[in-house]
């Protein structure tokens, strides 16, 4: 029976509580929970990795064909004149708006016939970005077939080339152009998704997630495993230790 106030014993369990979590924060407890439960970082990490392997192999591969449109004045007569530099950069932001519009993918669709090809789907799979300092701008479009993308993307160039000829604005004497500088090439590896990366990026966050299983476990773990652990937590020396042994099923039945 024990016959410690309840006040007290409460009092107990909340220092052995304090001195647990104070004892946990040392360099030396912190390798001994991760040597404790290595197992738990291993099982963790292994999961979260092989999940996001697994699920990078089971995706379609995405392929990518860029092509890149140069932005430039030309007189009506044909015959080049100077020109800004600052405010032909200026003009290559303005234009790379114009590429990714619903005119444009709307001619693409027509000029190509293909089927289940739509404007939206032009509009969601192209991607328009200037060179910054330049007058290039590099046009890319995304489809799960390589020869499909090459020839998107070669389209939408052209189609944009042929429709700023079109349109009467000029800038001072000499009238935009958008020239086709680089056609798009065919693709010969995929863009996504990338089974390397996503396992190394879930490699490290199953890591950090497994650590922290192992110390809530150890938090949770309110046994003593060690006389290293009594003596610090207790503050009292080990005098000695009762080694585990088992008592067969006759002895306990005959004492």
């Amino acid at each position: 029976m024990n016959l410690t106030p309840r006040w007290k014993r409460s009092d107990m369990l909340t220092e052995e509580t304090t001195l647990r979590r104070e004892s946990a924060y040392s360099p030396q407890s912190v390798l001994q929970t991760l040597r404790k439960r290595i197992w738990a970082i291993v099982l963790v990490a292994v999961v979260i990795t092989g999940s996001a392997l697994g699920f990078s192999l089971l995706q379609t591969p995405t392929y990518e064909a860029s092509t890149q449109i140069l932005v430039g004045q030309k007189s009506a007569g044909d015959t080049n004149r100077g020109a800004n530099v600052s405010d032909l950069q200026e003009l290559t932001l303005t234009v790379a708006k114009a590429v990714p519009t619903t005119p444009v993918a709307e001619e693409v669709v027509e000029r190509l016939d293909l089927p289940d090809l739509s404007a939206g789907e032009v509009l969601k799979n192209v991607s328009v970005e200037p060179d910054p300092g330049t007058m290039f701008v590099n046009v890319s479009y995304r489809d799960s077939d390589p020869e499909r993308a090459q020839l998107i993307a070669n389209t939408i160039s052209r189609v944009f080339s042929e429709k700023i000829s079109e349109v009467k604005v000029s800038l001072g004497t000499n009238a935009i152009t958008a020239t086709i500088w680089e056609p798009a090439g065919l693709p010969k590896s995929p863009v996504s998704p990338d089974p390397i990366r996503n396992a190394g990026i879930a490699l490290v966050l199953g890591s950090l997630l497994g650590v922290a299983l192992a110390f809530l476990l150890e938090n949770v773990d309110d046994r003593w495993n060690s006389t290293e652990e009594v003596e610090e937590i207790s503050g009292v020396p080990t005098v000695g230790v009762i080694p585990k042994f088992r008592v067969s099923a006759r002895r306990q039945r005959f004492g």
